[in-house]
């Protein structure tokens, strides 16, 4: 099996693992980085969602031979990031979190979306986070917890 060089969270990690392996199992299993979630496994909830190269990306659907010399950023690096730790924090002065499964893919779409929209209208957050879901319904609070984190990166 091939090796591959991975930049995650800004430290370079080895695998050796089967080509067409989901960067998502890769994080999970052979890194034992349990943040980023499994939902569906089809790209369709975004509990997967990680960064790669600064783009908002489903973890489950990309194979790890794909993700060559990007940089991966995953959950577990957010409270380091100046834009991820305002998140967080809005996340909490929101109480958004009730179960909180898929709380980490939302985040990771958040941060993405601050990163590339600094001041997100109705539409930009909608168009964002659509393709996030959440069981317990939580989607007034996220909203409401983006518009607070993007007033307080002004």
């Amino acid at each position: 099996m091939p090796k591959y060089q991975l930049d995650i969270n800004g430290e370079r990690k080895e695998v050796t693992i089967d080509p067409s392996t989901p960067l998502l199992w890769v994080l999970r299993e052979d890194l034992k980085m349990t943040g980023t979630k499994y939902g569906c496994g089809v790209s369709a909830c975004g509990a997967c969602t990680v960064h790669v190269a600064g783009v908002a990306t489903r973890s489950c659907m990309l194979p790890v031979s794909l993700v060559g010399e990007r940089a991966v950023v995953t959950i577990e690096a957010m409270g380091d990031d100046p834009v991820g730790r305002v998140v967080q924090d809005a996340w909490v002065e929101k109480d958004v979190v009730q179960c909180g499964y898929c709380q980490s893919g939302q985040i990771m779409s958040a941060v993405a979306l601050l990163k590339h929209t600094p001041k997100p209208t109705e539409t930009n957050i909608e168009e964002s986070m659509g393709g996030n879901i959440c069981r317990c319904a939580t989607y007034v609070r996220i909203r409401e917890a983006i518009k607070v984190a993007a007033q307080k990166l002004k």
